[in-house]
């Protein structure tokens, strides 16, 4: 990137702005140059300014952790790249190197969240079917993005110059969000009390019938020796009385799951992914890796004796620690050969959730020299948690399993900054939005000794968050 010695950060002025962005444009030349702005402000909510520019026709990604003390919220795209096949991790990470080659930034590149960033959402799948509403692979740079991170609120704009850009048009648009975000009004959002109701019959691909037949084959398939384990997905399928609003049933999901990433995605053509996943691919930051073993299930209890047991039942549970110990197996022989030293307990732990608990081994390294995040994410993506084992025989036997394309769910999403850190979440207990329209989705690890029965009760207790935080008034048929 380059440093120029003007900073309308430092001298907030239009006369300063003006200045700074000429100066663009005649460094442009021929080409055209990514142009980052940050300015620290006041403490904002990301989900609320999304909510307060959010637009159906526009790619937005919003993601958030409480429990964590970050939120991330980015509109708009003024730059974008899509891929797909098994070199899409390869061909977004020359689209980023290539951007950030001739991009200039100004502010404190220090401050959390500043900074150009790029948000990244790849489907399940190397390739997807034809009119699925997100692709394979896609990166977008927003031209608008506020991030918060404990007590610290930046803000960023983002502009694409060349020499024939209209820089004073530019300047006024960047100082007018400035001034929106130095003072902000929240104010009410139009859509607060509307919050959806089912109508009709459930629509859906197989039903419950299907899910278990599709169990029973896995077992019989783990038996014979086909593979050791096959993680299968159902959905449910929903209409509602009126639009649903993804921004709505995310503020209900980040209230209800702290220790969840609250995420969207929006693919600027109208629908929406959202979720609350449980569980981090990938963390990097200043060098220093973090990845987990998320695996195993049990419900919560409704009393403390009630879910210590369960607790300790699943602890002690040969199923689910076998089920947890094949992911742990897997990150070490992906990751093995890229030189890194991984640390992790000898013993999972628990991660409780406010309906389910998981068994989770948290695993950790340095990054070796010339090792970047999408390079390890391309070894990591899909985990056994969300595939299989081996992975290569599972991935190809999923879809036949399920009856229905995965698209973004089991994916991964997240974002990458210009230091080469970033954070990518599994697209877990999750929902595609579009209009009236909603599909959830939930899956269960089938190995031996699954039971069909308990698979279904799996997916069923899984489905609970996002279908009480989309319909919160129930199901009206009619």
């Amino acid at each position: 990137m380059i440093f120029p010695a003007v900073d309308p950060a430092a001298d907030p002025s239009p006369e300063a702005l003006l200045t700074f962005l000429r100066g663009c444009r005649a460094q442009a030349g021929d080409g055209k140059r990514l142009v980052s702005i940050s300015l620290e402000v006041d403490a904002l909510d990301p989900l609320a300014v999304l909510e307060s520019i959010f637009e159906p026709a526009e790619r937005h990604f919003y993601v958030e952790r409480p429990a964590e003390g970050f939120a991330v919220a980015g509109a708009e795209a003024v730059l974008a790249f899509q891929a797909s096949g098994a070199g899409r991790f390869e061909a977004c990470q020359r689209f980023i190197d290539e951007t950030l080659a001739g991009a200039i930034a100004v502010g404190d590149l220090a401050a959390p969240f500043a900074g150009p960033h790029f948000f990244l959402t790849f489907a399940f799948h190397d390739t997807v079917e034809a009119g699925e509403p997100f692709e394979a692979a896609s990166v977008f740079v927003p031209r608008w993005q506020v991030g918060r991170r404990e007590s610290r609120t930046v803000a960023v704009a983002n502009l694409l110059v060349d020499r024939d850009s209209p820089v004073e048009a530019m300047a006024e648009r960047v100082l007018r969000a400035h001034s929106k975000f130095q003072t902000f009004d929240y104010g009410r959002p139009e859509w607060t009390e509307q919050a959806a109701s089912v109508v009709g019959p459930p629509l859906g691909t197989g039903g419950e019938e299907a899910y278990l037949n599709a169990v029973a084959r896995a077992t019989a398939e783990i038996a014979s020796g086909a593979f050791e384990k096959i993680v299968l997905a159902r959905v449910k399928d929903r209409v509602a009385d009126r639009p649903i609003h993804p921004l709505r049933v995310l503020n209900t999901l980040r209230e209800r799951f702290p220790d969840c990433y609250a995420f969207s995605a929006a693919n600027g053509r109208g629908p929406s992914f959202i979720g609350a996943s449980p569980e981090r691919l990938l963390r990097v930051e200043e060098g220093r890796l973090l990845t987990e073993a998320l695996a195993g299930s049990m419900r919560r209890g409704d009393s403390a004796s009630e879910d210590a047991a369960l607790a300790a039942q699943l602890l002690k549970s040969d199923k689910e620690l076998r089920e947890q110990r094949m992911v742990l197996d897997s990150i070490v022989r992906s990751l093995s050969p890229l030189g890194m030293d991984l640390r992790f307990p000898a013993r999972p732990l628990l991660k409780r959730l406010a309906n389910v608990q998981h068994l989770d081994t948290p695993v950790r390294a340095v990054l070796p020299a010339r090792v970047r995040l999408l390079d390890v994410l391309a070894r990591l993506h899909p985990t056994p948690a969300v595939g299989g084992s081996p992975r290569e025989v599972v991935i190809g036997c999923i879809r036949g399993y399920e009856g229905f394309p995965r698209g973004l769910y089991a994916g991964t999403l997240g974002w990458i900054d210009a230091r080469g850190g970033g954070e990518f979440l599994v697209g877990l207990r999750s929902a595609l939005i579009d209009g009236t329209y909603a599909r959830m989705y939930a899956g269960a690890g089938i190995v031996a000794g699954s039971s069909p029965e308990r698979e279904l009760a799996e997916t069923d207790l899984k489905f609970e968050a996002m279908e009480r935080a989309l319909f919160p008034r129930g199901s009206q048929s009619r």
